[in-house]
C-alpha cells in the first residue's frame, strides 16, 4: 500500500504507497543464517518495478475509476455553486493522473467555469511528469495550474507564516498520502479549516477491511521500517475524525491483487510482488525462512485473500472518505 504512488504503470503517486520504519539487520542474525533485510525504498528502480507489477496484478485502477465515475459527480455537485472560480487543492498530487480525472469531472459538472488547481507535491520528478501530462491533455484551457514542491507539513507551515488568513478551497483531495504524515489529526484539522462553504475533502487510502491492515498489524514490527511513514487505514482515520468531531462519509470499494505467482518458487513476478507486499528489497532472498513461511501461510487464509479459479487474490480494498465543511 504504500501506500499513498500513482496508479499508472509509468508513474508514482506522491512518493510511494507506504513505507515502514528501519530495523537493524542484526535483529535477524541467526547461527548459520545471515539475513539482512532492507527497505524496498533503498533501491528506487526495484521499488518502481515492484509497484508496476502491483498495478499489473491488481484492480486498483479499476476501483478508483469506478469511484470517479459513479460517486464523485454527486460529491462535487455543490462545490461550485454561485462561484466564478472553483479552487482545488491537490495534496500529494504525484504525476497528476488522478488529479486530471478529478478535474474532468469538475469541468463536466461546471462547464466553462474557471478552475484554479494548485498542487502540493514534494517530488520534483513527479512535478515534471505532472506538467508533461498536462501538456498532452486537451480541454484544460479553463484550468490554471500551480505546483508547489513541498510536503503537506511544509505547505501548512508556509501558510501559517505567510498568510494572515490562509486561502479557502472548494475541493481538497489527498490520494494515498496520509501514510507519510507524522501528525494526522493536526493535518486533518488544518486542511478542514481551509474549506469554503459547501466544500469537501476527498481522502483515499487502504480500507480497514483490507488484507493490508492485517498484514501490517501482524508483521509490521518484523519488517524493515522507514521513519517517514506509518501504517494507517480507514479504520484509524475514522477514529481520528470522530475524535475531532468532523463530519464525514466513507465508501469502501472492492479491489484485489493477484498474488498467485508469490507461491511459485523463483518466479520473478512473484518475487517483485513479495517485495511490494512487505516493502522489503529482495524479500524472498533475504527474509528469514520462518518469517516467509508464516506470511506465505497467512496470505492464503480467508482473512487475507480469496481463492478463485486457481488464483490467490489478496484483499486490496480501498476506502474513499469524504469530509464535509462545517455548516
Amino acid at each position: 500500500m504504500l501506500l499513498q504512488l500513482p496508479r499508472a504503470a509509468s508513474l508514482l503517486y506522491s512518493s510511494a504507497r507506504f513505507k515502514v520504519q528501519k530495523v537493524h539487520c542484526k535483529q535477524w542474525h541467526k547461527p548459520n543464517m545471515a539475513s539482512c533485510m532492507r527497505s524496498l525504498f533503498s533501491d528506487h528502480s526495484r521499488y518502481v518495478e515492484s509497484f508496476r507489477r502491483f498495478l499489473n496484478n491488481s484492480t486498483e485502477h479499476q476501483c478508483m475509476q469506478e469511484f470517479m465515475d459513479k460517486k464523485l459527480p454527486g460529491i462535487i455537485a455543490r462545490i461550485g455553486e454561485n462561484k466564478a472560480e472553483i479552487k482545488i487543492l491537490s495534496v500529494g498530487g504525484g504525476a497528476g493522473e488522478i488529479d486530471l480525472q478529478i478535474l474532468s469531472k469538475v469541468q463536466a459538472q461546471y462547464p466553462g467555469i474557471c478552475i484554479n488547481n494548485e498542487v502540493v507535491e514534494p517530488s520534483a520528478e513527479q512535478i515534471v511528469k505532472y506538467k508533461e501530462l498536462v501538456a498532452k491533455t486537451s480541454n484544460t484551457e479553463n484550468i490554471k495550474f500551480a505546483w508547489h514542491k513541498e510536503t503537506s507539513s511544509e505547505y501548512q507551515e508556509r501558510m501559517l507564516e505567510e498568510e494572515e488568513e490562509p486561502p479557502k478551497w472548494d475541493f481538497i483531495h489527498m490520494v494515498q498520502m496520509l501514510y507519510y504524515v507524522k501528525d494526522i489529526p493536526a493535518t486533518l484539522k488544518f486542511f478542514h479549516g481551509l474549506l469554503a462553504p459547501n466544500a469537501k475533502i476527498l481522502i483515499i487510502l487502504v480500507s480497514g477491511t483490507s488484507g493490508w491492515e492485517k498484514l501490517w498489524k501482524k508483521y509490521g514490527s518484523r519488517l524493515p521500517r522507514d521513519d517517514l511513514c506509518q501504517y494507517v487505514t480507514s479504520s484509524d482515520l475514522a477514529q481520528i475524525l470522530d475524535d475531532l468531531g468532523i463530519k464525514y462519509e466513507c465508501y469502501d470499494l472492492l479491489s484485489t491483487m493477484d498474488i498467485t505467482d508469490c507461491f511459485i518458487d523463483g518466479n520473478e513476478n512473484g518475487d517483485l510482488l513479495w517485495d511490494f507486499l512487505t516493502e522489503t528489497c529482495n524479500f524472498s532472498k533475504t527474509a528469514p525462512v520462518d518469517l516467509k513461511a508464516e506470511i506465505m501461510k497467512d496470505l492464503q487464509e480467508p482473512e487475507f485473500s480469496v481463492k478463485k479459479e486457481g488464483k490467490v487474490l489478496f484483499n486490496n480494498n480501498l476506502s474513499f472518505i469524504v469530509v464535509e465543511a462545517n455548516v
